[in-house]
């Protein structure tokens, strides 16, 4: 099992700025990429961001250039820094970590249980 536990969501003016952290715990389990999605009331879930143990980066056309996604391999956690928010930005941010097995090498995905990021003014 994997333990997701997310931080860092809020209200937020315009314009602001914004730091989430996702911390992972596991003991059975080998992450490799991590991530970021969302979801509004009434839309579907979707991909912020995601990174690889090597530090590859893939963003949603809609925040690329305003988002930075980066990870501590030796602490499993990443973190979203979300600059210039808009209210379009406001949704539920979901941690979600990519994980295989250890010596078995099942893929499986894990999530955690959100944190809510207003963009209001």
């Amino acid at each position: 099992q994997v333990q997701l536990v997310e931080s860092g969501g809020g209200l937020v003016q315009p314009g602001g700025s914004l730091r989430l952290s996702c911390a992972a715990s596991t003991s059975m389990f080998s992450i490799n990429a991590m991530g970021w999605y969302r979801q509004a009331p009434g839309k579907e879930r979707e991909m912020v961001a995601t990174i690889t143990t090597g530090g590859e980066r893939n963003y949603a056309d809609s925040v690329k250039g305003r988002f930075t996604i980066s990870r501590d391999n030796a602490k499993n956690t990443v973190y979203l820094q979300m600059n210039s928010l808009k209210p379009e930005d406001t949704a539920v941010y979901y941690c979600n970590a990519a994980a295989i097995v250890r010596y078995a090498g099942l893929p499986k995905d894990f999530w955690g249980q959100g944190t809510q990021v207003t963009v209001s003014s």
